[in-house]
Formats: C-alpha cells, structure tokens, sequence
C-alpha cells in the first residue's frame, strides 16, 4: 500500500539514528573532547598567567626604588649611579619626543600608502606593493640601526641637518653641530620602522567602508579626491587613530634601532640635533652594568613605566579600531 511505506522509512530512519547515538557514546568520543578543552583552556590561561608573572616581577624588582624616590623618580631629571641618584624624566622626555617625530613623519606617509592601495593603485600593482610594504615589519631592529648608522646618519649630518640649520634654526629645534646622531635621527629610523604597521591596519579599515559610501558620494558629483576624503577616510578616521596608536606603542617600546643612533646621553634639551636617551635604551645600555640594588630597581621601575605604557596605549588602539570594524572581516572591492 502507498500509505504505509514513507512510514516505514521514517521508522528505518529513526531507528538508525537511535542505534549510532549509544554507538558513538560508547567509542570514547566524549574523553578526547574534554582533553582537548582542556588543553586549550590552559593555552590561554598559560598567556595571561604570563602577562601577571611580568607584572609582579617588575613591581617587586623595583620596590626598592619606589620606597627610596617615590613619585619624585619621575620627575627627577638626575642619573648618577655613584651616588645612587635616580631620576627618569630625561628618559620620558627622550621616548616621548623620538616617538612624536616618528608619528609625525610616519603618519602622513602611512595614511597615503594605504590610501593609493586601496582607493588608486592598479590591482597588478596592489598586492606586491602592500607585501614589501609589510616586509618592512620583518626587518629585524638591529639591521635598521646599522643601516642608519652607515646611511642615515651621514646624510642627516651633510645635508639635512646644515639644511634645516640654516632655514628652521631660529624655532630653536634645529640648532647646535650637525654630527648626525640624535634624536632627529631616532625619530627618522623610529618612522620607517612603524610605516607597515599603521599603513597595514589603516588598510584593512578602509577595505572595510562599504563600496555603496564611495557610490553614493561619487552620485552626488563629488571628484574622486572628494570621495576619498568625506565618504571614506571620515568614515574611517577612529580606526585609522587606533593604527597611529599602535605604532606609537611600537615606538615607545623599540630599542636597538633607536640605541644605534640617538647618543645616549641622559639630557633634555630642545634642539632635535641634540642626543638623547629613551626608557627602552637605557634599560638595553645599562641593566647588564647596574651594580647596586637601588640602581637596578631604578632600571626595573622605569621597565615597569614603560611595560605600563606600551599596555595601554595596545589596548586603546585596539578599541578604536573595533569601534570601526565591529570584529567583522575586511572586505575588498574593485
């Protein structure tokens, strides 16, 4: 009969389904599952269990500083290991005007790079463009030293610097000998070295600006330097700030290129020509030197300044750019 049959096979069928269900209980899958959970688990509690050990180290290396200076070691602008005085501020000022330079030089570029790929760069052209663009992040630090050391540097000293000497010297920021070295010269290698990453995550943020915002402004007569002004990079401008962010933390914490080329010397002075000294230098200069307890927990307290800085300018970049992509992936468009 026609009725019954499709019945039939319905039964067959949930029959089947209710003899492999025991039969996949029974084979033991439900024990490799939870070893794997597990395992994952303790993959991510192992990163943050090593991001506390950091910071308690730190904190009770560099408890003996804190006791003996207290808040005056940020303020405190002497460095004399010989008689155990101990101020941080020529360190502060150093990393923070090396890596106001680097934004300030890097940021323009950045921003037209990732621009001219995605808005007007041929697309035979897009991809290895934006991979040699990122393999300047590859480079590793030392090699950038040694090339500002043997390329940079002399040019800064004969030409650049006479150069802006001569037309910029009166602001005060480009007087004194051109030796090259300084922390004009920090800033410069400091630029190049955070190029990829703001120009790659300011990229990504404007693959996302949907392609109907570029149409729709285009509808309305604007030029094509219109467009990419109001309906992309307005729409786009918190993500591009989180990707200037982040190179700033890449920046502030950058120690071998910037050792190689910015004096080491634990001054503030105005003029860029001048040398310098950031956090993360003299920690690579004169922690494997530091003799007595008070002078490596002066060091450790300024690691931990700088551990502390580099954290949450990370995660205020990364806020500004979810603002933007919501987690949602990049898209391209023609």
């Amino acid at each position: 009969m026609p009725g019954p049959q499709p019945v039939e096979g319905t039964k067959v069928t949930s029959t089947s389904a209710d003899r492999a269900t025991p039969l996949l209980q029974t084979s033991g899958g439900e024990v490799p599952d939870r070893v794997f959970k597990s395992a994952m688990t303790v993959c991510g509690l192992a990163v943050l269990g090593v991001l506390v050990l950091i910071v308690y180290e730190l904190m009770s290396g560099s408890r003996l500083s804190w006791h003996a200076f207290g808040f005056k070691f940020f303020g405190g602008s002497d460095w004399d290991p010989v008689n155990e005085r101990f101020g941080a501020l020529p360190f502060i000022y150093g990393t923070l005007v090396s890596s106001l330079v680097a934004l300030i030089i890097a940021v323009p570029l950045s921003v037209g790079v990732a621009v001219f790929t995605t808005e007007m760069c041929p697309k035979a052209l897009r991809g290895p463009l934006s991979f040699f663009v990122e393999l300047l992040a590859a480079i590793p630090s030392v090699i950038y030293g040694l090339w500002a050391i043997f390329v940079l540097v002399p040019l800064l000293s004969g030409y650049v610097q006479p150069f802006l000497a001569k037309t910029l010297g009166w602001t005060g920021l480009f007087e004194g000998p051109p030796y090259g070295i300084g922390m004009l010269a920090a800033g410069i290698i400091l630029a190049i070295m955070i190029v990829p990453i703001i120009s790659s995550i300011t990229r990504e943020v404007l693959m996302v600006v949907p392609q109907h915002q570029r149409e729709g402004v285009l509808a309305l007569g604007a030029t094509r330097w219109e467009m990419i002004r109001v309906g992309v990079l307005r729409n786009a401008r918190a993500g591009i700030v989180g990707g200037i962010i982040l190179g700033l933390g890449r920046a502030l914490g950058e120690t071998m290129a910037v050792t190689m080329v910015i004096g080491n010397r634990p001054e503030i002075a105005k003029s860029l020509f001048a040398p310098g000294y950031t956090m993360a230098s003299v920690l690579a200069n004169e922690f494997s030197e530091a003799t007595g307890d008070v002078y490596l927990s002066s060091l450790i307290e300024i690691g931990l300044a700088l551990f502390l800085v580099t954290i949450i300018v990370n995660a205020l970049a990364q806020l500004l750019v979810w603002t933007v992509t919501r987690g949602q992936p990049a898209r391209g468009h023609a």
